[in-house]
Order: structure tokens, then C-alpha cells, then sequence
């Protein structure tokens, strides 16, 4: 008996550290797909850069084996190549993909804010959108892109959010990252986007007013536009072709 219960004793132990080194395998992989796919969103690995797969290990202060599964599942999203005995390299992204990218973006996102017209928000959900706007209105006096960056961003997250549709909101995320890229490497290259400013006061004032048709062609016009200038921009400079 004793000597049974010995053996389970050590099996247990045995389990228990099998159990630990695959979730600590689980976070490293998970570590090092979050660090580079944040910083190839922020540009902080701009388009165009190659790297060996050590390289990559040596950057995040870990071994080749999650890198190598993270690099995979970047692959998988578009944000890499993986090329045989040479590593990784960071996709451009090209005219063509923003304007499909966009095409998404611009009908989702409408249909978001028509559909939290139609059902309303609460007081405290359309306060946060206001003090979206009104951040970003303190970013453009300041002359302060990267502040206006992050309070439009954030308007954006809340407005999808309002939509109360999970689905709606998990393809508009990935859409979002993929032109996160591209919108912040022409941030100082456009116009202090003071009509952007203009058309979210217009959609959240159709939200309050609980017109969805004013709400969808508010924001509609608004995506649509943006994605063109983007476009616009990434073919006039060829910055998505590297």
C-alpha cells in the first residue's frame, strides 16, 4: 500500500511538472507572438526588414522554438514571410490591400454605428465617445498626432463596441491591426485631419439621435474617405512597395 501510494505520489509530481513546462511553453510562444507582432504594428520593425530567426530569439531574450511557431502564425496573418535559411521578412502593405482592407473597414464599421443608433447607447457609452472627440479636438490643437492617433483609435474600438455584435467586432479588429501599420507610417505625411474630427462628431450625434441611416452615411463618408487619401498616399510615395 505504502509503496502504491509512493508511486502516485511521484506520478503526480512527474504530471504536475509536465503540466508546468507546457504552459510555460504556451506563454513563451504567446510572449513572443504579441511582442513582434506589436512591434511590427507600431513600425518599430518597419516593412521591409529581414531578419534571421536567432536574430529574432536574440531581440526577445528567448530561444528559437517559439519564435520560430510565432513567426508561423504571423506568416498565417500576412505580417511576415518566412523565407527558407534567411529568416523572416516584414510584409509591405500594398495600395491593393489597403483599399480591399478599407472596403471592409468602411462598410463594418457603418454598419456598426447603424446598429448602435438602432438599439442606442447608454448615457456613459455615448460620454465616452464624446470624450473621444473631444480628445482628439486637444491632440490637433496641440499639433499632437500620435495623441489624435490614440483618441481616434479609441473612438473606433467604442463605436464597434456599441454595435453589440462580437462577430462584427473580431473581423473589424484584425482589419484594424492590418492598417494600423500603414496608417501610422503616413501619420506626418497627411493633413492635421481635422474633417475626421468633424465627421465622429457627426455619427455620434446621429447615435444620440437614434438615426441609423444618419449614423451609417455619416460613417460610411468617413471611412471612404480616409481610405482613399490613404491609398492615395502608400501609391504616390511607394511606401507598400519593399
Amino acid at each position: 500500500m505504502a509503496q502504491a501510494s509512493s508511486r502516485t505520489r511521484v506520478r503526480r509530481k512527474a504530471d504536475a511538472a509536465a503540466n508546468d513546462a507546457a504552459a510555460e511553453d504556451r506563454s513563451q510562444r504567446e510572449r513572443a507572438f504579441a511582442d513582434i507582432r506589436r512591434r511590427i504594428l507600431e513600425n518599430e520593425l518597419p516593412a521591409g526588414v529581414q531578419m534571421l530567426e536567432t536574430e529574432v530569439a536574440d531581440m526577445l531574450g528567448m530561444s528559437r522554438t517559439p519564435v520560430r511557431e510565432a513567426l508561423i502564425r504571423l506568416a498565417e496573418e500576412g505580417l511576415v514571410e518566412i523565407r527558407p535559411r534567411h529568416g523572416m521578412r516584414v510584409k509591405p502593405v500594398s495600395p491593393d490591400d489597403m483599399r480591399e482592407i478599407y472596403d471592409v473597414l468602411t462598410s463594418l464599421e457603418a454598419t456598426a454605428a447603424s446598429l448602435a443608433a438602432a438599439h442606442g447607447l447608454p448615457p456613459a457609452e455615448l460620454a465616452a465617445l464624446d470624450r473621444s472627440v473631444a480628445d482628439m479636438d486637444k491632440a490637433l490643437k496641440r499639433e499632437d498626432l500620435k495623441a489624435w492617433a490614440n483618441a481616434d483609435e479609441r473612438f473606433h474600438d467604442l463605436l464597434v463596441a456599441g454595435s453589440g455584435n462580437k462577430r462584427l467586432r473580431d473581423i473589424v479588429a484584425t482589419m484594424r491591426d492590418q492598417a494600423h501599420r500603414a496608417r501610422m507610417s503616413t501619420l506626418t505625411l497627411r493633413p492635421l485631419p481635422t474633417e475626421s474630427n468633424e465627421d465622429h462628431r457627426a455619427v455620434v450625434e446621429a447615435i444620440r439621435d437614434r438615426d441609423p441611416d444618419a449614423a451609417f452615411a455619416a460613417h460610411h463618408h468617413h471611412r471612404q474617405r480616409s481610405g482613399a487619401m490613404l491609398v492615395e498616399l502608400l501609391t504616390r510615395l511607394g511606401l507598400g512597395a519593399i
